[in-house]
């Protein structure tokens, strides 16, 4: 089995771990057993009738709400101990938001190629997370006294898809309490699914704050990849074939994709901690 289909299958995998609860899909009802107070690494909606834990992003936003009456321990803990480990090797391998974005891109039209636009596009989801992330949940607590997960509410598109959808298409009385925000969710999720099939991966690049959290700790994972420059010539195959808008292998775009090392001609890119002889 290849690389490509290795990852694919870890990537359905941990979607399936993230939504075993498969009798919410029958019953249109989302799960609040106990398992719901732990987070899961990728995005993924806390509101799929399967889910069976939490999304990092919206356990942070209600922390941040909260704040500074209570400190955020769990959750960022839970986001420092895993961009530590993992960094982004989440986004390529553990989110099944990705892994739909991927399949997606398969999908037969014109692929617009990365460029310095689309790196500097890139920035973006820096200031989705500044804003919708952290200034405007705590922002909203604090003017009016109770949490607003502006990201969730207003943006995520795997909340969308995962949870709003499935629960419309379930409960005839969800149904009928659907309204303007529903709409534009619905509206913005139909058009970031389409931009994937021309952008590969256009929101984990674009707009997707749980990425940008995760690429602040790419120098530093102990699962990433890496270059022995003692091998290395210089080549520049590696970021040419690379997918997304890296400027170097395992940089802060770099989703360890494992891309860059089925290229290098020197065999010079190896994973985490392991050696080339």
């Amino acid at each position: 089995m290849d690389r490509g289909l290795k990852r694919k299958c870890i990537q359905l995998a941990s979607a399936v771990l993230y939504n075993a609860n498969f009798a919410g899909f029958r019953d249109g009802a989302i799960w609040q057993g106990e398992g719901k107070g732990v987070c899961v690494p990728g995005l993924n909606c806390y509101s799929c009738p399967g889910a069976v834990g939490s999304c990092p992003l919206g356990a942070l936003q209600n922390a941040l709400s909260r704040l500074p009456e209570k400190l955020p321990l769990y959750v960022g803990g839970f986001i420092l101990l895993t961009g530590l480990a993992l960094g982004r090797l989440v986004c390529g391998f553990l989110c099944p938001f990705g892994l739909i974005q991927e399949l997606v891109h398969k999908l037969p039209g014109p692929k617009i190629q990365k460029s310095r636009w689309t790196r500097r596009l890139s920035w973006l989801k820096y200031i989705v997370l500044a804003l919708f992330v952290v200034a405007i949940p705590m922002c909203a607590a604090w003017a009016r006294g109770y949490p607003l997960p502006a990201f969730c509410k207003y943006i995520c598109p795997a909340g969308t898809l995962e949870g709003g959808w499935p629960l419309a298409l379930l409960r005839a009385d969800i149904r009928g309490r659907l309204g303007g925000l529903f709409c534009w969710k619905s509206a913005l999720c139909v058009a970031i699914l389409l931009s994937c099939v021309f952008c590969y991966r256009s929101f984990c690049r674009f707009l997707c704050p749980l990425g940008a959290i995760y690429s602040l700790f790419a120098r530093v994972a102990l699962l990433a990849m890496r270059v022995d420059k003692t091998l290395c010539d210089n080549c520049g195959l590696c970021v040419k074939k690379c997918p997304v808008d890296v400027c170097r292998v395992g940089d802060r775009e770099c989703v360890q994709c494992g891309a860059c090392r089925a290229v290098c001609p020197k065999n010079a890119i190896y994973f985490g901690k392991e050696r080339r002889t």
